[in-house]
């Protein structure tokens, strides 16, 4: 066996608690070693040397380089220790602290088996119950819709429907959000995540001068509280957007600093690195968001108020944390704390976009934008750099970054008010896109759409990528929106909130097996034979063939 290739790290993505009782342990080794069989022995602290269980791990999922090998355990005695056996070749391995050897001592394994010392119901990532049946629909709130008909619009220099640049106002706002619940509840979306609502001179509201008032071009307070509740009504969730790890220069806080230099109190709320003339940290090259200092004390206990008034006063579900990998992890840790206080349920999504397992541990963030599948789905659907095999690799590679209770709260998104749209990005082809909804749905995790995906709504980069929505290009026959509906139904009902997915790639060909559905690909241009035993929707499917970027869902 490939030894370098080799890998477990106790308490980690290769060993955690599902619950108080309950273990997942995974054992990486080199993709072209074909053990007979992988085992754990293990047993409990104190009386391992003597009594050993064993359990067969399951050949589970290969990446480019590896494959990993898993197996759950229920326990009894939750001291846990444990080693591997490997056997090849008809001859057994061990693998434990010391790497691979020829023998092991059970008498001394004290000194080098795995453990995990105590199963701590604390230490334990819980899913967050509502996330397994939700959809989110994002929505840049400037452009979806004005509800706000008497409001004042000077304001306003962009027609609607005309292509935004960056300094553009079109009027979208609260109201125009609350007005089409009916119609965003009708796709079968059960959650809304909104950009900033708070007040900003731009229109992307990233750079906020008051986080305790809504931006008067969007409304009012109360207007934010009749969408809060009208949604709850309906059945969905309202994730607001905190934007801590900078503000506006305008903030109160910051011109105190400009008017008053090192005499003012709030000088030390923002990372100055020179006097005269002023410099200091910012978003970017932005010098208008200024960069908050969340290892200030009060800086802390500012941005945690903000973040429980919301929660406590409008009953908000979640907060989309935007810059969030630039702040403190001493912070999130706080502010965790402070938020599953005031709402349990409450949820956690970072904006991290590369691997973010560090804060996935349970003591920081519930999730991410999962802008790695983004990525992989790029490379595949849009950049052809992936064949169909790479991308099941790729995949696979992602659901071994985190436990599995990260995985079922991760943001799956295909596109975002930060990047290209998808539909653009795969020219316009509406097979790619339908085709790569499917795998959106079907993947671990919470699937994210944005605003005008089911209308094809196209667009570069920022800020192309915010045009405002196109009302009359809305068709609820067409093949996308039913496919959006019935996909929202799959997931509302339940049917893909297990962790047990199963993602493998032959001849082109893409299958994912949840534990109810499964869903079969094809990745080529060309047709292929394919007899679905259940089918329950299929796209570009006749007569036994499935077209180029054509699927089906089969119910299992």
């Amino acid at each position: 066996m490939n030894e370098f290739a080799i890998e477990h790290i106790p308490e980690s993505k290769y060993c955690f608690a599902e619950d108080k009782n309950t273990v997942t342990l995974r054992l990486r080794v080199s993709k072209y070693d074909m053990p007979e069989k992988v085992e754990v022995v293990y047993g409990g602290k104190y009386d391992y040397a003597t009594v050993q269980l064993r359990a067969i791990m399951k050949r589970y999922c290969e990446d480019k380089l590896f494959a990993y090998y898993t197996a759950t355990l229920h326990l009894a005695d939750v001291r846990l220790v444990y080693i591997f056996a490997i056997t090849e070749n008809g001859k057994e391995y061990y693998f434990s602290e010391d790497g691979l050897t020829e023998h092991y001592d059970y008498t001394l394994n004290y000194y080098n088996c795995f453990q995990l010392a105590y199963v701590n119901d604390i230490d334990v990532m819980k899913p967050i119950e509502w996330l397994k049946t939700a959809t989110f629909y994002q929505i840049f709130v400037e452009r979806f819709n004005i509800g706000l008909k008497d409001k004042d619009k000077s304001y306003i220099n962009l027609k609607w429907g005309e292509l935004p640049k960056p300094k553009s106002f079109a009027g979208g706002d609260i109201k125009g959000i609350t007005e089409k619940l009916n119609y965003i509840n009708d796709l079968g979306i059960n959650a809304l995540y909104l950009t900033p609502v708070f007040s900003s001179i731009s229109n992307h509201k990233y750079d906020i001068s008051d986080y305790y008032n809504v931006d008067k071009n969007f409304g009012s307070k109360d207007d934010l509280k009749e969408l809060i509740d009208k949604a709850h009504a309906m059945g969905m969730k309202i994730v607001l957007d905190a934007v801590f790890n900078h503000c506006s220069d305008q903030i109160s806080q910051f011109q105190d600093v400009l008017k008053n230099g090192r005499k003012s109190k709030f000088y030390d709320w923002f990372i100055i690195t020179n006097d005269n003339p002023l410099q200091y940290e910012c978003f970017a090259s932005c010098k208008y968001m200024p960069k908050f200092n969340t290892s200030k004390k009060e800086v802390c206990e500012y941005l945690i108020d903000i973040a429980t008034y919301w929660i406590k006063e409008f009953d908000i579900d979640g907060w989309r944390l935007d810059v969030s990998d630039e702040i403190s992890h001493e912070f999130w840790r706080q502010f965790r704390r402070a938020v599953k206080e005031a709402k349990p349920d409450c949820v956690l999504i970072g904006e991290n976009w590369h691997d973010a397992n560090v804060y996935l541990q349970g003591d920081q963030y519930d999730s991410i934008m999962n802008y790695a599948f983004t990525k992989a789905c790029l490379d595949f659907y849009a950049f052809k750099r992936f064949t169909p095999k790479r991308f099941v690799e790729k995949l696979n590679e992602l659901l071994m970054r985190n436990c599995n209770a990260a995985n079922s709260m991760l943001l799956n998104l295909l596109d975002s008010h930060d990047t290209h749209r998808f539909f653009t990005q795969v020219n316009c082809d509406k097979d790619k896109l339908l085709n790569a909804l499917s795998m959106l749905y079907f993947f671990d995790g919470v699937p994210c759409i944005y605003y005008g995906t089911e209308i094809a709504l196209q667009g570069y980069h920022d800020p192309d990528s915010r045009r405002t929505f196109e009302w009359d290009k809305v068709d609820s026959s067409s093949t996308l929106t039913q496919l959006i509906k019935y996909l929202c139904s799959l997931k509302a009902n339940g049917e893909l909130a297990d962790n047990n997915i199963v993602i493998t790639e032959h001849n082109g060909i893409i299958e994912v097996v949840r534990e109810k559905y499964k869903l079969i690909l094809n990745g080529n241009e060309f047709k292929i034979k394919y007899t679905p035993l259940n089918k329950s929707f299929a796209y570009k499917y006749a007569n036994g063939e499935l077209d180029g970027w054509g699927f089906v869902i089969e119910k299992i």
